[in-house]
């Protein structure tokens, strides 16, 4: 598989990597029920195929997708880098609380590592950058935890350039982590160019936009999702929107079929076209889902075919405008 180095790391991260948000099960942003057993046969079967690294966080399941990567990681000879995140707690009714003291990312990172089974976080991220005005504190306890060896580097997920600016005057940012799919391209407008022009690694989240952009989706399938799957909430699973994605996807079903491609895979590789853009993170409930997204790391697309997508995604937006 194709690598590309991490920012101003020397982290080589294959071009695919494994997430594991929806491995974590029922929580208010879960996708409904999940075998455990299926989803440790996913993080096996990813480190099986060449994926290098894997994306985790505490929050994914309250605490669960990590205890599953640890015991994943305890079936193998395999030392994947291992990226996690801090920042969001949960109250005893499940209820998700930023918070970005001090003390309390200390606590995390010790969590973190217990539950994971690792000497030492590759990759740790503050998750969001809330509450905004404690940042600053957040960023120089993990700058400390690096100084410490607990972890190798720092980063952080869904900030703007602004609060990069800020943080970056304590630490150097290892790496963002932003949403970025054809389906929301909003880190195109500032945040790939800053990175690139400060060294600083982009890891894309929700490249298949949540399972939209693999062509197995349809109203019967949304219809017959869980009902506490958060899915069921997004407006991109909501009209205009959802109506004008599907039209999309059948457009680009023979774009990837004329190269013997999934449409998983061309939502994949279209993210990874970007230089700025180090790796996507590809999440996989299943040992099967992995077994057919990996290869898109290989896979670059022609100039034609990347303009023939822009001309279909300037149309859905049409659509959704006309609506």
């Amino acid at each position: 598989m194709k690598k590309r180095k991490l920012g101003y790391t020397d982290l080589e991260l294959t071009t695919v990597g494994l997430g594991t948000w929806a491995m974590g099960g029922p929580w208010l942003y879960g996708w409904g029920p999940q075998d455990d057993g299926e989803a440790i046969s996913a993080v096996l079967a990813a480190l099986e195929n060449g994926i290098n690294w894997i994306d985790t966080a505490p929050i994914y399941g309250l605490g669960h997708s990590e205890l599953l990567v640890g015991k994943a990681l305890e079936q193998t000879t395999q030392k994947p880098l291992v990226a996690t995140k801090c920042g969001l707690l949960w109250s005893q009714r499940n209820h998700r609380i930023p918070c970005l003291n001090a003390k309390s990312i200390r606590l995390e990172c010790h969590t973190s590592l217990k539950k994971l089974g690792v000497d030492v976080i590759d990759l740790y991220q503050m998750h969001w950058p809330q509450p905004e005005e404690d940042i600053e504190e957040g960023w120089e306890e993990m700058a400390k935890l690096a100084e410490a060896g607990k972890v190798r580097y720092i980063g952080v997920s869904n900030y703007n350039v602004e609060q990069l600016k800020r943080i970056r005057k304590i630490a150097p940012v290892a790496s963002l982590q932003p949403p970025y799919s054809m389906l929301h391209r909003e880190a195109e407008d500032e945040l790939l160019s800053y990175c690139a022009e400060n060294n600083i690694g982009v890891v894309a989240y929700s490249p298949m936009q949540r399972g939209l952009l693999t062509g197995k989706f349809n109203q019967e399938r949304l219809a017959a999702l869980a009902l506490d799957d958060h899915r069921r909430r997004n407006p991109d699973f909501h009209d205009p929107q959802f109506t004008a994605t599907l039209q999309l996807v059948d457009e680009l079903q023979p774009i990837a079929e004329r190269s013997g491609r999934t449409l998983a895979q061309l939502a994949i590789s279209w993210v990874l076209r970007r230089p700025e853009v180090t790796a996507a993170i590809v999440g996989a409930r299943r040992p099967e889902q992995i077994a057919e997204t990996y290869t898109a790391s290989d896979w670059d697309l022609s100039l034609d075919d990347i303009d023939e997508i822009e001309h279909l995604l300037t149309k859905r937006k049409e659509r959704i405008a006309a609506k």
